[in-house]
């Protein structure tokens, strides 16, 4: 069984930075495609960013050119740097991973950029 544990959110004023981080404890895969998405209140969760094994990256029309998002396959982990935070950044996100053909869910932090 595959945990994975996120690291990095909180408060930030508007236009401040946050790094998110997620790794895998328990059995250690090489992952196929890792990315975080994000779930506002009252709305559906939706992709940020992904990159996969390649390291060809996606990332969502509303955050290109602020956020960046990386692997270490030594570490199998995955980062997302967030810089130019917005207030409509405001919400919890989630670091997925995939395996073959399952797909593993963290826990979720909450990310809060508010003045």
């Amino acid at each position: 069984q595959v945990q994975l544990v996120e690291s990095g959110g909180g408060l930030v004023q508007p236009g401040g930075s946050l790094r998110l981080s997620c790794a895998p404890s328990g059995s250690i895969f090489m992952f196929n495609t890792m990315g975080w998405y994000r779930q506002a209140p009252g709305k559906e969760r939706e992709l940020v960013a992904s990159i996969n094994s390649g390291g060809s990256t996606n990332y969502a029309d509303s955050v290109k050119g602020r956020f960046t998002i990386s692997r270490d396959h030594a570490k199998n982990t995955v980062n997302l740097q967030m810089n130019g935070l917005k207030p409509v950044d405001t919400a919890v996100y989630y670091c997925r991973v995939t395996h073959v053909d399952t797909a593993y869910w963290g826990q979720g932090t909450q990310v809060t950029v508010s003045s």
